[in-house]
Protein backbone atom coordinates (compact mmCIF):
# COMPACT_ATOMS: atom_id res chain seq x y z
CA UNK A 1 0.00 0.00 0.00
CA UNK A 2 2.84 2.35 0.93
CA UNK A 3 4.53 1.49 -2.35
CA UNK A 4 1.43 2.45 -4.35
CA UNK A 5 1.11 5.70 -2.40
CA UNK A 6 4.76 6.64 -3.05
CA UNK A 7 4.43 5.66 -6.69
CA UNK A 8 1.32 7.83 -7.03
CA UNK A 9 3.10 10.84 -5.53
CA UNK A 10 6.11 10.28 -7.80
CA UNK A 11 3.84 9.95 -10.84
CA UNK A 12 2.02 13.18 -9.86
CA UNK A 13 5.34 15.04 -9.67
CA UNK A 14 6.36 13.76 -13.11
CA UNK A 15 3.02 14.80 -14.63
CA UNK A 16 3.30 18.25 -13.01
CA UNK A 17 6.81 18.70 -14.37
CA UNK A 18 5.79 17.64 -17.89
CA UNK A 19 2.81 20.01 -17.86
CA UNK A 20 5.03 22.88 -16.69
CA UNK A 21 7.51 22.19 -19.50
CA UNK A 22 4.72 22.09 -22.08
CA UNK A 23 3.32 25.40 -20.84
CA UNK A 24 6.77 27.00 -20.93
CA UNK A 25 7.44 25.77 -24.46
CA UNK A 26 4.01 27.04 -25.56
CA UNK A 27 4.77 30.49 -24.19
CA UNK A 28 8.17 30.58 -25.91
CA UNK A 29 6.70 29.48 -29.24
CA UNK A 30 3.89 32.00 -28.88
CA UNK A 31 6.30 34.84 -28.25
CA UNK A 32 8.52 33.83 -31.16
CA UNK A 33 5.54 33.75 -33.48
CA UNK A 34 4.43 37.12 -32.16
CA UNK A 35 7.84 38.62 -32.87
CA UNK A 36 7.60 37.42 -36.47
CA UNK A 37 4.52 39.56 -37.10
CA UNK A 38 5.31 42.52 -39.40
CA UNK A 39 3.67 45.03 -37.06
CA UNK A 40 5.73 44.04 -34.05
CA UNK A 41 9.19 45.11 -35.17
CA UNK A 42 9.58 47.91 -32.67
CA UNK A 43 7.92 50.90 -31.04
CA UNK A 44 8.41 54.59 -30.36
CA UNK A 45 9.23 55.89 -26.90
CA UNK A 46 8.48 59.58 -26.28
CA UNK A 47 9.91 61.29 -23.19
CA UNK A 48 8.79 64.87 -22.34
CA UNK A 49 12.05 66.44 -21.18
CA UNK A 50 10.36 69.55 -19.75
CA UNK A 51 8.71 67.43 -17.08
CA UNK A 52 12.00 65.64 -16.40
CA UNK A 53 13.87 68.92 -15.93
CA UNK A 54 11.08 70.32 -13.71
CA UNK A 55 11.09 67.20 -11.54
CA UNK A 56 14.87 67.39 -11.13
CA UNK A 57 14.67 71.07 -10.19
CA UNK A 58 11.90 70.50 -7.67
CA UNK A 59 13.73 67.53 -6.14
CA UNK A 60 16.83 69.65 -5.50
CA UNK A 61 14.73 72.56 -4.26
CA UNK A 62 12.89 70.43 -1.72
CA UNK A 63 16.05 68.59 -0.67
CA UNK A 64 17.87 71.78 0.35
CA UNK A 65 14.82 73.34 1.97
CA UNK A 66 14.27 73.36 5.73
CA UNK A 67 11.88 70.66 6.91
CA UNK A 68 9.48 73.26 8.34
CA UNK A 69 9.21 74.90 4.92
CA UNK A 70 9.07 71.60 3.02
CA UNK A 71 5.41 70.85 3.75
CA UNK A 72 4.33 74.44 3.16
CA UNK A 73 6.11 74.53 -0.21
CA UNK A 74 4.60 71.20 -1.25
CA UNK A 75 1.09 72.49 -0.45
CA UNK A 76 1.80 75.71 -2.34
CA UNK A 77 2.93 73.82 -5.43
CA UNK A 78 -0.12 71.57 -5.30
CA UNK A 79 -2.45 74.60 -5.11
CA UNK A 80 -0.66 76.27 -8.02
CA UNK A 81 -1.00 73.15 -10.17
CA UNK A 82 -4.70 72.86 -9.35
CA UNK A 83 -5.20 76.54 -10.16
CA UNK A 84 -3.42 76.17 -13.52
CA UNK A 85 -5.50 73.10 -14.40
CA UNK A 86 -8.76 74.92 -13.58
CA UNK A 87 -7.80 77.98 -15.62
CA UNK A 88 -6.87 75.80 -18.59
CA UNK A 89 -10.16 73.91 -18.31
CA UNK A 90 -12.13 77.16 -18.23
CA UNK A 91 -10.30 78.44 -21.30
CA UNK A 92 -11.07 75.23 -23.20
CA UNK A 93 -14.78 75.35 -22.29
CA UNK A 94 -14.99 79.00 -23.30
CA UNK A 95 -13.27 78.29 -26.59
CA UNK A 96 -15.48 75.28 -27.26
CA UNK A 97 -18.58 77.47 -27.09
CA UNK A 98 -17.13 79.88 -29.61
CA UNK A 99 -15.87 77.06 -31.84
CA UNK A 100 -12.23 78.11 -31.46
CA UNK A 101 -10.81 75.47 -29.14
CA UNK A 102 -7.50 75.30 -30.95
CA UNK A 103 -6.98 79.07 -30.62
CA UNK A 104 -7.45 78.89 -26.84
CA UNK A 105 -4.57 76.47 -26.37
CA UNK A 106 -1.15 78.11 -26.35
CA UNK A 107 0.91 76.49 -29.11
CA UNK A 108 4.53 76.54 -28.02
CA UNK A 109 7.21 75.52 -30.49
CA UNK A 110 8.34 71.93 -30.15
CA UNK A 111 11.83 70.49 -30.06
CA UNK A 112 12.26 66.84 -31.02
CA UNK A 113 15.44 65.21 -29.73
CA UNK A 114 17.00 62.04 -31.16
CA UNK A 115 20.22 60.28 -30.17
CA UNK A 116 22.63 58.74 -32.66
CA UNK A 117 25.48 56.60 -31.33
CA UNK A 118 27.31 55.48 -34.44
CA UNK A 119 29.50 52.42 -34.91
CA UNK A 120 31.54 51.35 -37.92
CA UNK A 121 28.50 50.15 -39.89
CA UNK A 122 26.24 52.99 -38.64
CA UNK A 123 23.68 50.39 -37.57
CA UNK A 124 21.79 53.06 -35.61
CA UNK A 125 20.49 54.35 -38.96
CA UNK A 126 17.84 51.61 -38.72
CA UNK A 127 16.37 53.44 -35.73
CA UNK A 128 17.12 56.92 -37.10
CA UNK A 129 15.07 56.45 -40.25
CA UNK A 130 12.00 55.46 -38.17
CA UNK A 131 12.51 58.36 -35.76
CA UNK A 132 12.81 60.89 -38.59
CA UNK A 133 9.72 59.51 -40.32
CA UNK A 134 7.71 59.78 -37.10
CA UNK A 135 8.90 63.33 -36.38
CA UNK A 136 8.20 64.55 -39.92
CA UNK A 137 4.62 63.36 -39.59
CA UNK A 138 4.03 66.05 -36.94
CA UNK A 139 6.78 68.69 -37.11
CA UNK A 140 6.50 71.99 -38.97
CA UNK A 141 8.77 74.94 -39.73
CA UNK A 142 8.19 76.46 -36.27
CA UNK A 143 9.59 73.35 -34.58
CA UNK A 144 13.16 72.10 -34.32
CA UNK A 145 14.97 68.77 -34.45
CA UNK A 146 18.04 68.27 -32.28
CA UNK A 147 20.38 65.33 -32.91
CA UNK A 148 22.80 64.36 -30.14
CA UNK A 149 25.50 62.80 -32.30
CA UNK A 150 28.43 60.64 -31.28
CA UNK A 151 30.43 58.80 -33.92
CA UNK A 152 34.03 58.30 -35.01
CA UNK A 153 32.90 57.34 -38.52
CA UNK A 154 32.83 54.12 -40.49
CA UNK A 155 31.58 52.78 -43.82
CA UNK A 156 30.97 55.40 -46.49
CA UNK A 157 27.67 54.04 -47.80
CA UNK A 158 26.24 53.55 -44.29
CA UNK A 159 27.01 57.08 -43.16
CA UNK A 160 25.86 58.40 -46.51
CA UNK A 161 22.44 56.91 -45.76
CA UNK A 162 22.46 58.36 -42.24
CA UNK A 163 23.27 61.81 -43.66
CA UNK A 164 20.44 61.46 -46.15
CA UNK A 165 18.02 60.76 -43.32
CA UNK A 166 18.97 64.06 -41.67
CA UNK A 167 18.73 65.81 -45.03
CA UNK A 168 15.03 64.84 -45.11
CA UNK A 169 14.55 67.26 -42.21
CA UNK A 170 16.35 70.09 -44.00
CA UNK A 171 14.28 69.55 -47.13
CA UNK A 172 11.12 70.18 -45.09
CA UNK A 173 12.59 73.52 -43.92
CA UNK A 174 12.56 72.36 -40.30
CA UNK A 175 15.50 73.76 -38.29
CA UNK A 176 18.07 71.05 -37.59
CA UNK A 177 20.68 71.30 -34.84
CA UNK A 178 23.43 68.75 -34.22
CA UNK A 179 25.07 68.61 -30.78
CA UNK A 180 28.50 67.00 -30.49
CA UNK A 181 29.53 66.28 -26.91
CA UNK A 182 32.38 63.87 -27.63
CA UNK A 183 33.18 63.08 -31.26
CA UNK A 184 31.79 63.59 -34.76
CA UNK A 185 34.60 62.61 -37.10
CA UNK A 186 34.76 61.30 -40.67
CA UNK A 187 31.31 59.77 -41.31
CA UNK A 188 30.14 61.37 -38.08
CA UNK A 189 31.01 64.80 -39.44
CA UNK A 190 29.38 63.89 -42.74
CA UNK A 191 26.16 63.66 -40.73
CA UNK A 192 26.84 66.76 -38.63
CA UNK A 193 27.51 69.07 -41.57
CA UNK A 194 23.93 68.60 -42.81
CA UNK A 195 22.63 70.62 -39.85
CA UNK A 196 21.72 74.30 -39.89
CA UNK A 197 23.72 74.65 -36.69
CA UNK A 198 26.51 72.55 -35.13
CA UNK A 199 27.09 72.89 -31.38
CA UNK A 200 30.20 71.32 -29.89
CA UNK A 201 31.54 70.84 -26.41
CA UNK A 202 34.88 72.65 -25.93
CA UNK A 203 36.92 69.46 -26.25
CA UNK A 204 34.72 67.47 -28.61
CA UNK A 205 36.52 66.06 -31.66
CA UNK A 206 35.39 67.18 -35.12
CA UNK A 207 36.73 66.82 -38.64
CA UNK A 208 38.70 63.94 -40.12
CA UNK A 209 37.38 64.80 -43.58
CA UNK A 210 39.30 62.09 -45.36
CA UNK A 211 39.05 58.50 -46.57
CA UNK A 212 41.12 55.56 -45.43
CA UNK A 213 41.34 51.91 -46.50
CA UNK A 214 43.74 49.18 -45.52
CA UNK A 215 44.04 45.52 -46.40
CA UNK A 216 46.54 42.83 -45.39
CA UNK A 217 48.18 40.67 -48.04
CA UNK A 218 49.22 37.07 -47.38
CA UNK A 219 50.52 36.27 -50.85
CA UNK A 220 54.18 35.88 -49.77
CA UNK A 221 53.15 33.58 -46.92
CA UNK A 222 51.19 31.38 -49.31
CA UNK A 223 54.10 31.22 -51.76
CA UNK A 224 56.48 30.29 -48.96
CA UNK A 225 54.30 27.27 -48.18
CA UNK A 226 53.73 26.41 -51.87
CA UNK A 227 50.05 27.36 -51.79
CA UNK A 228 48.58 28.63 -55.05
CA UNK A 229 45.74 31.14 -54.98
CA UNK A 230 43.55 31.78 -58.02
CA UNK A 231 41.18 34.72 -58.40
CA UNK A 232 38.91 34.72 -61.43
CA UNK A 233 37.04 37.90 -62.42
CA UNK A 234 35.09 39.25 -65.36
CA UNK A 235 35.72 42.95 -65.76
CA UNK A 236 39.03 44.78 -65.69
CA UNK A 237 38.51 46.39 -62.32
CA UNK A 238 36.20 43.89 -60.64
CA UNK A 239 38.95 43.31 -58.08
CA UNK A 240 41.84 45.72 -57.59
CA UNK A 241 43.63 44.66 -54.38
CA UNK A 242 43.24 41.25 -52.75
CA UNK A 243 44.26 39.64 -49.48
CA UNK A 244 45.70 36.44 -50.99
CA UNK A 245 46.59 37.20 -54.59
CA UNK A 246 49.59 39.10 -55.90
CA UNK A 247 48.68 42.79 -56.09
CA UNK A 248 49.79 44.77 -59.13
CA UNK A 249 50.74 48.41 -59.65
CA UNK A 250 47.72 48.94 -61.90
CA UNK A 251 45.45 47.49 -59.19
CA UNK A 252 46.93 49.85 -56.59
CA UNK A 253 46.54 52.79 -58.95
CA UNK A 254 42.86 52.02 -59.51
CA UNK A 255 42.30 51.52 -55.78
CA UNK A 256 43.86 54.91 -55.02
CA UNK A 257 41.79 56.46 -57.79
CA UNK A 258 38.61 55.17 -56.14
CA UNK A 259 39.74 56.50 -52.77
CA UNK A 260 40.41 59.92 -54.23
CA UNK A 261 37.02 59.99 -55.93
CA UNK A 262 35.33 59.14 -52.62
CA UNK A 263 37.32 61.91 -50.91
CA UNK A 264 36.26 64.39 -53.60
CA UNK A 265 32.61 63.46 -53.07
CA UNK A 266 33.05 63.91 -49.32
CA UNK A 267 34.57 67.36 -49.84
CA UNK A 268 31.78 68.38 -52.22
CA UNK A 269 29.18 67.21 -49.70
CA UNK A 270 30.69 69.29 -46.88
CA UNK A 271 31.07 72.34 -49.13
CA UNK A 272 27.45 72.09 -50.24
CA UNK A 273 26.12 72.10 -46.68
CA UNK A 274 28.74 74.40 -45.09
CA UNK A 275 29.91 76.82 -47.79
CA UNK A 276 31.72 78.93 -45.17
CA UNK A 277 34.29 76.15 -44.70
CA UNK A 278 37.65 76.42 -46.45
CA UNK A 279 37.49 72.85 -47.68
CA UNK A 280 41.12 72.68 -48.86
CA UNK A 281 42.25 73.63 -45.37
CA UNK A 282 40.08 71.17 -43.41
CA UNK A 283 39.86 68.19 -45.80
CA UNK A 284 43.27 66.85 -44.82
CA UNK A 285 42.05 64.09 -42.52
CA UNK A 286 42.98 66.16 -39.43
CA UNK A 287 40.75 66.57 -36.38
CA UNK A 288 40.04 69.66 -34.30
CA UNK A 289 38.81 70.09 -30.75
CA UNK A 290 35.64 72.13 -30.37
CA UNK A 291 37.57 75.26 -29.36
CA UNK A 292 39.68 75.06 -32.54
CA UNK A 293 36.84 73.79 -34.75
CA UNK A 294 35.18 77.19 -34.36
CA UNK A 295 38.20 78.86 -35.98
CA UNK A 296 37.87 76.74 -39.14
CA UNK A 297 34.03 76.95 -39.24
CA UNK A 298 33.49 73.26 -38.49
CA UNK A 299 31.25 74.27 -35.56
CA UNK A 300 28.98 77.26 -34.93
CA UNK A 301 28.96 77.54 -31.14
CA UNK A 302 30.46 76.00 -28.00
CA UNK A 303 27.73 74.33 -25.95
CA UNK A 304 27.00 70.93 -24.53
CA UNK A 305 23.74 69.28 -25.54
CA UNK A 306 22.50 69.53 -21.93
CA UNK A 307 23.07 73.27 -21.82
CA UNK A 308 21.27 73.79 -25.12
CA UNK A 309 18.26 71.59 -24.33
CA UNK A 310 17.73 73.08 -20.87
CA UNK A 311 17.72 76.56 -22.42
CA UNK A 312 15.30 75.49 -25.18
CA UNK A 313 12.98 74.00 -22.57
CA UNK A 314 12.38 77.54 -21.30
CA UNK A 315 10.64 78.51 -24.55
CA UNK A 316 9.55 75.22 -26.11
CA UNK A 317 8.12 71.79 -25.38
CA UNK A 318 11.01 69.34 -25.67
CA UNK A 319 10.42 65.68 -26.50
CA UNK A 320 13.02 62.92 -26.74
CA UNK A 321 12.07 60.46 -29.49
CA UNK A 322 13.53 56.95 -29.58
CA UNK A 323 12.59 54.04 -31.81
CA UNK A 324 13.23 50.83 -29.89
CA UNK A 325 13.82 47.91 -32.23
CA UNK A 326 13.31 44.38 -30.95
CA UNK A 327 16.38 42.25 -31.60
CA UNK A 328 16.79 38.52 -31.81
CA UNK A 329 19.67 36.75 -30.08
CA UNK A 330 21.97 36.67 -33.10
CA UNK A 331 21.28 40.37 -33.72
CA UNK A 332 22.15 41.22 -30.12
CA UNK A 333 25.42 39.29 -30.42
CA UNK A 334 26.25 41.04 -33.69
CA UNK A 335 25.45 44.43 -32.20
CA UNK A 336 27.66 43.66 -29.19
CA UNK A 337 30.53 42.81 -31.55
CA UNK A 338 30.04 46.08 -33.45
CA UNK A 339 29.95 48.03 -30.18
CA UNK A 340 33.25 46.41 -29.15
CA UNK A 341 34.83 47.40 -32.46
CA UNK A 342 33.46 50.91 -32.09
CA UNK A 343 34.94 51.23 -28.60
CA UNK A 344 38.32 50.16 -29.98
CA UNK A 345 37.98 52.81 -32.68
CA UNK A 346 37.17 55.51 -30.10
CA UNK A 347 40.16 54.44 -28.02
CA UNK A 348 42.29 54.78 -31.12
CA UNK A 349 40.97 58.33 -31.57
CA UNK A 350 41.73 59.14 -27.93
CA UNK A 351 45.22 57.71 -28.21
CA UNK A 352 45.83 59.56 -31.47
CA UNK A 353 44.77 62.92 -30.06
CA UNK A 354 46.64 62.23 -26.84
CA UNK A 355 49.86 61.53 -28.69
CA UNK A 356 49.59 64.47 -31.09
CA UNK A 357 48.03 67.06 -28.78
CA UNK A 358 49.16 66.02 -25.32
CA UNK A 359 48.59 68.61 -22.61
CA UNK A 360 51.31 69.14 -20.02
Amino acid sequence: MDFLLEYGLFFAKIVTFVIAVIILLSVIVGLSQKNKQPGNRGHLEITPLNELYDEMSEAIKLAVMDESLHKAEAKKQQKEKQKEAKEKQKALKKAAKSGAEEDAVEHKPRVFVVNFHGNISASAVTNLREEVTAILSQANEKDEVVVRLESGGGMVHSYGLASSQLDRIRKRNIPLTVCVDKVAASGGYMMACVADKILAAPFAILGSIGVVAQIPNFNKVLKKHDVDFELLTAGEHKRTLTMFGENTDSGREKFLEDLQDTHDLFKEFVTEHRPSVDIDKVATGEVWFGLRAMDVSLADDLQTSDEYLVSRAQQADVFEVAYVLKKKLHQKLGFAAEESADRLMLRWWERLTDNTKRMM
